[in-house]
């Protein structure tokens, strides 16, 4: 009975929907009289037998539940909920429709709207030639002016052209043009193109007269084209056009074939509605009765399947994901849900384990990630797309002097401000890379910094960034140190040569002339003895620029460096014993490989300036002067030397430039001393860099050489040192 019922509702449905299509017209199959009869009749059968078919079914629904059959209940609700929803829409619509069709076709066939209708036709026409007397009328009064300009024409073409031009503009022409009588163009301007404008034919070239314009408005869209003869020009054709609105144009036309078809609807409006309430009234019946047999069809079909469904899913809430629902290809669509739960619970499945396969990859690779950021000696930043750091790595803590649970977490901005544009620039670029050049001054340290800011292409508005910091201080003083050794090897070349000459004649003239003279013998004498000063204050810089420029290299050997270092202390009290010098060095003997000779020049070098900075303190703020000598070995691979005053210090801004050479905040000084004092500790392998005194006024020096003898490394702080082992 089931397969029945389906042929049944599918037969009603298929009749109502060809019913619709003949009575609409939309068939070859000419709704008359006598066919619409015939669907009508055949519809009031298939109706008849959709009653029958629901009333059987009904009946066994109220057999089932008066027998307490399981799910009888839900079969009832379902049904029940099927009729309703086919049953209140339709006894809206129809009253609805009803309404809505005789008071919607009653006003269209009444007195203003056809009196519209009858005169739309002529209102288009009316419009039509509208324009075209006001394009002849503009068309007349460009060309009285290019008659009038026919002197312009004969002495100037240019000059008529741009007046031609400026009247096309004015009246508002977007194409004028100048022909022959046979169509040659003689001139033509386009203040605004139109495409592909067709020109006139040669029986429009006859029809142009020198009196009136001819209007043409067929053949193109909705151009509006113009000719009209100029007498001042032997019989040349002025053509214009201007484009309108299209309406101009498509509406005539489309005016008449409304209104004819209007006339056809008047005439069929009474036929019209009846055929309309019939054929709603059928198919209304048809969608109804089908609605509630599709109803309990469905009823029947829906509750095992969905009783299966939920013991399933409850085993899936459990964590049971190897559960499978039993199939049945009978049941239509809930097979199709039974067969996408079953795929649903195997790719949970799937991708379960392989989630926990990738979880345990990622893991690996995060810890891998980690090994290589705290391996790397470049610092690494990562920021997320608000700007917040997200990653730190040991480098990138140990350059900042900032342990990395004080750096997480916290914006880019507050933590490297001096980043902060670049990071900014780069979020709004659509560069992979930006870099440049910076300078930090961390826990009294001047650093440069490389900085480089990489990003993916964004693939939206939010873009992570990794900030990548080198520490090129020492690389950028090296180049400097380079530069100006050249430079220093260039000013002695030139300088020391003349000097010995200058000297010796000035000591001559002395010596030949200084009993001769009688008067102003003293001036005699202090002009003299100014240039032989002068000449070995110039030698003595001269020399100084030659040790920088010809460092020599350093003469390798096992010395104890504390009996170097106390040997400079004693030279030093003995040279100042109004300052207090103190020494905290080991008491064992410390035998490195170094050259003596080089090394105590550079520690004498950097003591001597401890002298100079306590002196260049006034005398009413000075107060005791004192100066520490202290050798630290407690490093594994380096001896760290400092040396710490109470004198006026170094400058905050630009302080690790001193070690470049000429830099000076001493009146008088070269500016050579520290660069030779860092040169030496560089040949050793060392370096050295400036701070503060940490406990107060003053200035301290710090320089580091390694215990064992090994290549000039002047990367090598033993900051990173002993970041690297740390790490």
């Amino acid at each position: 009975m089931s397969w029945f019922g389906t042929i049944g509702v599918m037969a009603a449905l298929a009749s109502a929907l060809t019913t619709f299509l003949v009575l609409a017209g939309l068939t070859p199959i000419l709704p008359t009289h006598e066919v619409v009869i015939g669907v009508f009749i055949f519809n009031g059968v298939l109706i008849l037998f959709l009653l029958a078919i629901v009333a059987w079914q009904t009946k066994r629904l109220v057999r089932e539940r008066r027998a307490g059959a399981a799910a009888a209940g839900l079969h009832v609700r379902i049904v029940g909920l099927f009729s309703l929803v086919a049953v209140l829409p339709t006894i809206l619509v129809a009253g609805v429709a009803t309404v809505t069709l005789e008071r919607g076709l009653d006003p269209w066939f009444q007195g203003s709207i056809k009196e519209l209708m009858n005169n739309t036709v002529a209102i288009a026409q009316a419009y039509r030639e509208t324009q075209c007397r006001t394009l002849a009328r503009e068309t007349q009064l460009m060309a009285a002016d290019l008659n009038r300009a026919k002197v312009l024409f004969d002495a100037d073409r240019k000059v008529f052209h741009d007046f031609m031009n400026s009247r096309a503009v004015f009246l508002g022409f977007p194409v004028a043009m100048l022909l022959e009588p046979n169509g040659t163009t003689v001139d033509k301007v386009e203040p605004r193109p139109i495409l592909n404008l067709q020109l006139p034919t040669a029986a429009d070239l006859d029809d142009t007269s020198e009196t009136e314009a001819l209007c043409l408005f067929s053949g193109q869209g909705n151009v509006f084209r113009s000719m009209l003869k100029l007498p001042a020009h032997g019989g040349r054709i002025l053509y214009v056009a201007r484009e309108v609105d299209p309406r101009a144009i498509e509406f005539p036309p489309v005016a008449e074939a409304g209104v004819a078809y209007y006339e056809g609807l008047e005439q069929k409006k009474v036929g019209t509605q009846i055929a309309f309430a019939s054929m709603f009234t059928l198919i209304a019946l048809i969608v109804l009765l089908s609605a509630i047999w599709f109803g309990l069809n469905f009823a029947n079909r829906l509750v095992a399947p969905i009783r299966r469904l939920i013991h399933a899913t409850d085993q899936v809430a459990t964590g049971n994901f190897y559960v499978q629902v039993p199939v049945r290809r009978g049941e239509g669509d809930l097979a199709h849900l039974g067969e996408t739960f079953n795929k649903m619970t195997s790719e949970l499945r799937q991708q379960h384990d392989g989630l926990t396969a990738a979880s345990e990859l990622m893991d690996r690779r995060r810890r891998f990630t980690e090994a290589v950021l705290a391996g790397v000696s470049a610092g690494v930043i990562g920021i997320d797309a608000g700007g917040v750091i997200t990653i730190v790595n040991p480098s990138a803590e140990a350059l900042l002097g900032t342990p990395g649970n004080q750096i997480l977490g916290r914006p880019i901005a507050r933590i490297l401000p001096e980043v902060s544009d670049l990071v900014e620039e780069m979020k709004h670029s659509r560069q992979r890379l930006m870099q440049k050049q910076i300078l930090i001054t961390r826990n009294g340290k001047e650093r440069t910094i490389n900085v480089r800011v990489t990003g993916e292409q964004p693939r939206s508005e939010e873009r992570e960034l990794v900030v990548t910091l080198d520490d090129i201080t020492d690389l950028v003083t090296a180049q400097r140190t380079s530069a100006w050794a050249d430079v220093a090897r260039r000013i002695a070349h030139e300088i020391k040569n003349p000097l010995t000459p200058i000297q010796l004649s000035a000591e001559r003239i002395r010596r030949k002339y200084g009993k001769v003279i009688t008067t102003d013998k003293e001036v005699f004498e202090q002009c003299t003895d100014t240039i032989v000063r002068q000449v070995d204050d110039i030698k003595r810089m001269v020399d100084e620029f030659s040790s920088f420029a010809r460092m020599p290299k350093p003469t390798i050997g096992q010395e104890d460096l504390i009996e170097t270092l106390r040997q400079v202390v004693f030279m030093m009290k003995i040279g100042h014993p109004d300052i207090q010098f103190t020494d905290r060095l080991p008491e064992q003997p410390v035998v490195v490989p170094i050259d003596r000779r080089l090394l105590s020049q550079a520690v004498t070098n950097i003591v001597k300036n401890a002298t100079e900075a306590i002196a260049a303190v006034p005398e009413d703020e000075r107060g005791q002067g004192r100066i520490s000598v202290i050798l630290d070995d407690a490093h594994p691979d380096c001896l760290v030397m400092e040396v710490i005053d109470n004198g006026k210090g170094f400058p905050v801004e630009g302080r690790q430039r001193l070690l470049e050479p000429y830099m000076t905040t001493r009146e008088g000084g070269t500016g050579l001393g520290l660069p030779i004092v860092s040169k030496i500790l560089e040949e050793h392998g060392g370096g050295m860099e400036l701070a503060d005194n940490p406990e107060g006024r003053g200035g301290r020096v710090r320089m580091w050489i390694p215990k064992a003898h090994a290549a000039p490394q002047p990367a090598d702080h033993p900051s990173r040192a002993e970041h690297r082992k740390a790490s």
